[in-house]
Formats: structure tokens, sequence, C-alpha cells
């Protein structure tokens, strides 16, 4: 007798291969039948007849680092469907982190969730993730601007050779402890300072170790081709398979950038370069509002930061480049605050900084940058900038796949609190539901494949991802015709619909819509070739 048998259920392997109908056993946290007819009696013997067995999801761009020791049981995540996570995207991860950039990120989540930070490398950060639970699996990617910041702090210059070898040792040292890669946020401090020089030298580093190279563009809408060529010329003098972070063509008067985004995408992929992308599957993006400030602004850090924006002389200069960079009339009416810390801040949430400004009599600049001192620079924001025929046309494309650009969120507490953007709560089943069943714009198969299979073989991860005898028993057990993502940017947490079951590693944590409580998820490495 085996844990658990899925009897006549509709099967999706992960690969993109035509489903068929059949039994799954669990046996032991790994799938010990996928066929017709399992001869194996279960413990637990479940009809899944009118429902689909694809692998549990996997969130290729996640940002739960320091949110799964906040909220371990991941609810946002899991009740979606997803059983994999993987971290430290956009060059902010939990480690490896050092200097002042780490104290004043253990000052930050001290005050704001009372957890301490005690690691620094990227074996201690595991061990500390693996022995507090959670109920996902995790693997992180080294953030560029964390080590960056680690090593230079927010400096505007190049490192000096002591400083590039600091950083490429902490590369090297992150991959050895089980960094999957490494990420990069190229409009965020300090990232936005590095030269590609910089990107090369690190990159190959984590080529050397088999590692992918995830990024977020210096630009994503008026520079897009330049940012997308950039990227292109560091991945292909490194030597690197590169992950192009949210692919997107950001502001109307861009829009129209996405067929020479694909053509540049598409030459450097039959020239070799092993290149694959990234989206989320909503047209409004999501960062902190201080993105809509010029790089200068962050050179120094936090500090100087805050001095800056006290200063009208700088917010003057601020303002006409802002207003240069983006002359529509409609720019601040597209900003939308979604996240603050400070209760009497708690009215400008769901509301448009557009709105907001004229409330408080104030210029857009001056109630931006208010908040911001007021907030010492902890304030989120949701963009709506893109383009709903774009989004289609690029989850379309064969090599994008599909990733939330979240943390794993709540329904309650601390990390329920705020108006979060609805990718946190219904990336998954939107996919499902608007694109697989209303639009037919992907099959199912195609979808889960973007979710699963294809995720964590560019990751190197190769013990699960399919439906597949003697593979990790991450499954999701859904209704493909009733699944639906019922988030809305006013009201983004509440919970797909149609998601039966959610099984990690062989445990269920999800059933009937309740979280089981169980936290059996495990960190995830890369698996080494052998030569």
């Amino acid at each position: 007798m085996i844990d658990t048998v899925i009897r006549n259920v509709r099967i999706v392997d992960g690969t993109g291969d035509p489903s068929f109908s059949g039994d799954i056993g669990i046996d032991g946290g790994v799938l010990s039948h996928v066929g017709p007819d399992c001869p194996d009696s279960g413990r637990r013997e479940i009809d899944g007849a009118g429902f689909t067995a694809a692998p549990g999801f996997v969130d290729i761009h996640s940002h739960s680092d320091y949110y799964l020791l906040i909220g371990p049981r991941a609810e946002s995540k899991v009740f979606q469907g997803v059983t994999t996570e993987v971290g430290g995207n956009c060059g902010y991860s939990a480690a490896p982190v050092s200097g002042r950039i780490r104290e004043e990120r253990r000052e930050i989540y001290r005050d704001l969730f009372g957890i301490p930070l005690p690691w620094e490398g990227v074996g201690d950060y595991y061990r500390h993730l693996a022995e507090a639970g959670m109920s996902v699996n995790f693997g992180l990617l080294a953030g560029h601007n964390t080590i960056r910041s680690s090593v230079m702090y927010g400096s505007d210059r190049e490192p000096s050779s002591t400083e590039m070898e600091a950083m490429i040792s902490t590369v090297r040292r992150a991959m050895d402890e089980g960094a999957l890669g490494l990420s990069t946020g190229l409009i965020y401090p300090p990232a936005c300072f590095a030269k590609a020089a910089e990107l090369i030298a690190l990159c190959k580093a984590v080529a050397e170790k088999g590692g992918i190279f995830a990024v977020h563009m210096r630009s994503e809408g008026n520079r897009l081709l330049e940012a997308i060529d950039e990227v292109i010329t560091v991945a292909e003098a490194a030597g690197i398979s590169l992950q192009i972070s949210h692919l997107k063509t950001s502001g109307r008067k861009n829009w129209a950038k996405l067929d020479r985004a694909f053509e540049r995408i598409e030459a450097a992929r039959r020239r070799g370069i092993d290149i694959a992308c990234d989206r989320y599957p909503y047209t409004a993006s999501n960062t902190g509002l201080s993105a809509v400030l010029p790089d200068w602004v962050f050179e120094g850090g936090l500090k100087r930061l805050m001095v800056r924006l006290a200063d009208r002389k700088e917010r003057d200069r601020m303002a006409k480049e802002i207003l240069s960079e983006h002359p529509e009339a409609d720019y601040f009416d597209n900003i939308m605050i979604s996240a603050v810390t400070r209760p009497e801040n708690e009215r400008f949430v769901a509301r448009r900084v557009g709105e907001c400004a004229e409330s408080e009599s104030k210029e857009p600049i001056d109630f931006i940058s208010d908040l911001l001192m007021d907030e010492k620079n902890r304030v989120d924001a949701i963009y709506f900038t893109m383009s709903p025929d774009n989004l289609r046309r690029i989850l379309k494309k064969p090599y994008v796949m599909i990733g939330s650009d979240s943390g794993a969120k709540a329904y309650s507490g601390p990390l329920g609190e705020g108006n979060p953007h609805p990718r946190a709560y219904g990336s998954c089943a939107r996919v499902l539901q608007q694109f697989v069943r209303e639009e037919g714009i992907l099959t199912l198969e195609e979808a889960v494949r973007k979710m699963t299979f294809e995720p964590l073989q560019r990751l190197g991860i190769r013990d699960r991802g399919r439906i597949q005898e003697g593979l990790a028993a991450d499954l999701v057990l859904f209704d493909p015709e009733m699944v639906e993502d019922p988030a809305t940017y006013e009201d983004p947490k509440q919970p797909p619909r149609g998601i039966r079951m959610v099984w990690v590693n062989g445990t269920v944590v999800v059933e009937a819509g309740r979280h089981t409580g169980e936290r059996p998820g495990r960190i995830l490495r890369r698996e080494r070739r052998v030569p």
C-alpha cells in the first residue's frame, strides 16, 4: 500500500506533450506510478475524474527571500498551485550580504517584522530558511545590487581592482554554496551605476559554475532596444545563459517596439546565445515609488537620498528630468500607491499619485519626495503602462516563461497589509483562466510547460517539474473549466478558485481552499552536469 493514489485524472505532464488520462501514485514524497491502472492501493484514494493534474507550478521570478521567514506558509503562492519559487531576482537577494547594507537591512526587518538577519552567505541563509521550515521549495539567485552594495555601498563609480575581485570572489562563493545564478536590477541603485565590463566579469564567474544571468534591464521603455542590446552583449561576452526578466514594452509610445525587441532576441538565439524571458500575466508593473527618480539621486545610499529629497533645488532638478523623460500629461495618474509602512499614510494606498498630490495641494514631485522621506523610501507603487495585445504576443513566445515578480503574500497579518499587486495572488490561475480557457492564446499543455518543466530545466533542477515516475511529488490538482483569478488591483487579496489540492514533496499543503499548515518545502540546488 502506498501513500496516495489519484485515479482517473487528466495528466498534463509538464513537457508540453499531449495530456492523457490515467492514475498517479505518490509514495515517500515521490511519484511511484504514472499511467493507467495503478496496481497499488493508496492509504488515501482520490477520484480525479473531471480534474487535471499538473506538476506543481514554478515561479521563476519571485521575491520571497525574506517573506518566507515572515510567512513560511507562502499562502498566496501555494493557493495558486505554486510549489517552487526562485528568489533573489532584480539584483536584490537576502544573501550574500555584508557591510553597511547588511546593517541597514537588519534594522529595517527588525523594525517592520521583528525578524533577525543573522547570516551573510548563501549557505548560512539556506540553513536558516530550512530550519525555519516553509511550504514551498526555494532556490536563490545571488543579487548583483546586494553584492555591489556590500562591497561599494551606494557609490556611483567603477569598482577598483580590489573591489572587483571582492565581488567576483563573493559570486563564486555564492555559487559554491548553492546559488542558481546571478541577477541584476539595472534600473535600481547601485547596479544602475555599473558598466557592461563589470557585469561581464561577474557573469564569467557564474558561467564557470553553470549558473544563469537574470536581468531586470536598464530600460523597459524609452531605451528598451538599447537595453536588450546591452544584456545580449554581456551574455555573449561572458558565455552565460541569459534570462530577461518580465519582458515588456512600458509606456504607450514604446508599445510599437515589440517586433524589434523580438527581432533582437531571436537573432541572438539563432547565433547560439542561450536567451529566454519571463513575464507576469498583467499589464501593470509593481516596484518602489522611488523608481520614478533619476539614477543620480541614489548615489551614496539612503542617507544621501533623504538629503536630496529635502532639497528644493534638487527636487526641481528631479522634476525637470522626470518630465523630460515622461512628458505625457497622465504620467502621475498611471501610478498607484500600493504599500506604505506608517499608519498615517494609509490614506494614500490604492490611490493614484496625481490624485494624492492634488488632495495634498502639492506638485507631484513634492508629494513623492515628502512621502518617500516620511517612509524612509519604503513605498511600493503599481504602474499602469503596458499593452494588453503586447502581453498576449509575449506570452505566446515559446521562450517566455511565467513569473509573478512578487514575494509570497498572505491574506492577513504583516504580509497581508497594503494593497499589493494581484499578481502575488493569482498569476498562475490567470494564465489558466484568461489565456488558456477564455482566449485560447495558449494550449493547456503549453501553459503548464511554461510554469513547470521549462523553468526547472533552465535552472538545472531535474528531480521535479514533470509528472514522471521517480521524480518529486510536487503536484497541483485543479478544474480547468473552473479555475479563476478573482484578484483585482483594487481588491487583490482573493485566493484563486478551482484549485482542489496542492502537494509539495508528497505532502498536501492545500486542500479544498484551506492551508494544511504543513511546511515540506526544500532548498533546491542546481545539478552539476558530469562532463
